[in-house]
């Protein structure tokens, strides 16, 4: 057979979660070394798939939020378990599960945009059906909401976006309205049903409510029970049977498939789980619309959710730039020493730790005064955003005392200020010492003479 010139091309359409379109983001580097450490986020082992995953769980009527949270918490037996938003006891509903390691997303999940679909009960019939679509319609935007008698916050005036909202079907003997309703996290439906009786001057108030959608979730991905979850754990401790709880928990990266992506080297994976910047360096592949001050994900090759960071860089930067900082870190997700430590092992690195130990930098590497002149020319430091300054200057003497110290030879002008500063004080604090030890002198003498004046006296009466 003869070789083919055309390279096959790559599909990853098909791909799971995080590496979805793996193809199609831009590449700055494909030099780097794999390291066989830390999983696909669905072959992780089953403890780890567990600390590391979420429920969509249908929230039952009556339990509170943090009931069911807690009860979750029994049944998996795990550290932490956190939920996305709380849900009022009547109201059923998508409700997201966040478990141990995957409770560092519940923030970002409470934020997220909600849906719900509510049955109104209104106190008097219509007129005219349109009148209640209009009013739904109405309520939309920025609206002035005061939390109800009975709720988790406290009772202030808040402003609440309704980003759409629609009626499905008006009953009108029984007064009753369905409407669908998007807004912004923190909105009261009860409080918009009472809203839309006083616009239609008839009266209302909320009969029943459901959560469709919480963040990207919504109640056709892969929802489930409180008896799913207690019965998959069942399986599993007692048949050994993992899928069922396979099922029943996703992997966090299931939150965060609608972030904008970079792909980390799994030598920098360490550093950044530790909370160091990501640096250009590590970088191996990026989203093509990144911008600053964008909230990404940075990803292993393996596509496991290392951390929530915010871009430092626009996407052309990160294509065109030999260095800098790309992202800093809002939020680490993956624990510390998944993957093995691969900072300070290069020749630089080791000459600094050397220089460190000599004595030659201080304790975090940064120059002191017995610096040598050589690494300060060549030394960068990228973390001050600026390079060293290696214009060169002689030391001018201050006074004689600290001339017989001072050596006059080329150092850079930010450590000549140092040197001044530094025989200043040292000057001030020997006269303030001599001064005291001149004060003790003189207070030392006047006793000294009291004595000598009561042993005369002692000697004249004897």
């Amino acid at each position: 057979m003869k070789p083919e010139k055309v390279n096959p091309s790559l599909d990853s359409s098909q791909w799971p979660l995080l590496l979805k379109n793996y193809d199609k983001l831009a590449v700055r580097s494909g030099n780097y070394t794999p390291l066989p450490c830390g999983n696909s986020p669905l072959r992780r082992p089953i403890y780890d798939y567990v600390r590391y995953g979420i429920i969509n769980l249908d929230k039952p009527a009556n339990p509170s939020s943090h009931e069911v949270v807690a009860w979750i918490k029994k049944i998996l037996k795990v550290e932490k378990t956190g939920h996305s938003g709380t849900l009022d006891p009547k109201v059923t509903g998508s409700l997201i599960v966040c478990i141990d390691r995957a409770t560092r997303l519940v923030k970002s999940q409470q934020g997220a945009g909600k849906e719900y679909v509510c049955i109104v009960r209104l106190h008097n019939a219509l007129k005219e059906q349109s009148d209640l679509s209009k009013v739904i319609e109405q309520l939309t935007g920025a609206l002035f909401q005061r939390p109800p008698l009975i709720a988790a916050v406290k009772r202030r005036l808040r402003v609440r976006t309704i980003y759409e909202s629609k009626l499905v079907e008006y009953d009108a003997e029984k007064h009753l309205g369905i409407f669908w309703v998007s807004c912004e996290a923190g909105t009261y439906i009860r409080t918009l049903c009472i809203h839309l009786g006083l616009l239609l001057g008839v009266g209302g108030h909320m009969q029943e409510l459901r959560r469709v959608r919480s963040g990207i979730l919504t109640e056709r991905d892969n929802m489930v029970t409180m008896h799913d979850v207690l019965d998959a754990q069942y399986v599993y401790e007692n048949n050994k049977d993992e899928s069922y709880l396979r099922w029943a928990i996703k992997p966090l990266e299931f939150l965060l498939t609608n972030y904008k992506r970079i792909v980390v080297k799994d030598s920098a994976v360490n550093a950044i789980c530790f909370g160091a910047k990501l640096m250009i360096p590590g970088l191996l592949r990026y989203d093509n619309s990144i911008d600053v001050n964008d909230e990404v994900v940075l990803i292993t090759t393996k596509g496991e959710a290392i951390a929530l960071a915010i871009s430092q860089m626009t996407s052309s930067l990160m294509a065109t730039c030999d260095h800098g900082v790309v992202a800093k870190i809002k939020r680490v997700i993956m624990e510390r020493n998944t993957y093995p430590k691969k900072w300070g092992l290069g020749p630089r690195a080791k000459v600094k730790k050397s220089m460190i130990e000599k004595g030659l930098l201080d304790k975090f590497g940064k120059p002191n005064e017995n610096t040598p002149n050589d690494w300060n020319k060549n030394y960068v430091d990228y973390s001050n955003g600026t390079a060293a300054n290696v214009t060169t200057t002689s030391i001018t003497p201050i006074k004689e005392e600290v001339m017989e110290e001072s050596v006059p030879t080329a150092t850079p002008t930010g450590e000549k200020k140092k040197k001044k500063k530094r025989s200043t004080e040292e000057v001030v604090a020997e006269e303030v010492k001599q001064e005291e030890t001149a004060e003790v002198k003189e207070e030392e003498a006047p006793v000294e003479e009291k004595k000598a004046k009561r042993k005369k006296k002692k000697e004249q009466s004897s």
